[in-house]
């Protein structure tokens, strides 16, 4: 089964480095204390997690904090900005690629999910993601595998995703 991704407020103050090397997370006003509470409850467990407000908010800061408290402190984080590369590249980025797969794919190379293996994803401003890489996502969030591109077999991978976004995912899902 999958986890529902979780949902808290982004920190809107940065984080600072805290006694043990890790993030001290900033901020005394009850939200901010509910915030804290939640992402040091989520980050035990294997779920995914969805983070949500505006830029500049500290979504990425708080991505650290749970993943530096989760079991996969150890393993990668890796951050994806994902309205800054075109679908292609994404995708490739994500998933990797077989030798072949395209004009310029001289070796195959493992894409973000499997290098972060036991490790954490950070895919930012996901609402950028197109359809089609949606969908490809999905079945990492539900499987846990992936496919590179141009490949014809699923890997699996043990990767927490956490997303983030400025936009009201539900909302724009209404909208269409």
């Amino acid at each position: 089964g999958t986890d529902a991704p979780t949902r808290a407020a982004a920190v809107p103050r940065p984080a600072a480095p805290g006694p043990d090397g890790g993030l001290q997370m900033v901020g005394s006003s009850e939200p901010m204390k509910a915030v804290f509470a939640l992402a040091d409850r989520v980050a035990p467990t294997d779920s995914n997690v969805l983070l949500y407000g505006e830029s500049g908010t500290g979504k990425e800061m708080l991505a650290r904090y749970i993943h530096q408290r989760s079991r996969r402190a150890e393993q990668p984080f890796l951050p994806v900005d994902c309205v800054s590369l075109n679908d292609s590249l994404l995708e490739s980025e994500l998933f990797g690629h077989e030798k072949g797969a395209f004009t310029g794919a001289h070796a195959a190379k493992p894409g973000l999910f499997e290098v972060a293996h036991g490790g954490t994803v950070f895919l930012d401003e996901v609402s950028g993601m197109s359809a089609n890489l949606q969908a490809r996502l999905l079945r990492v969030l539900q499987e846990r595998q992936v496919r590179r591109v141009g490949g014809t077999r699923f890997t699996h991978v043990d990767v927490r995703v956490i997303a983030a976004s400025n936009h009201d995912l539900e909302d724009l899902c209404r909208k269409g």
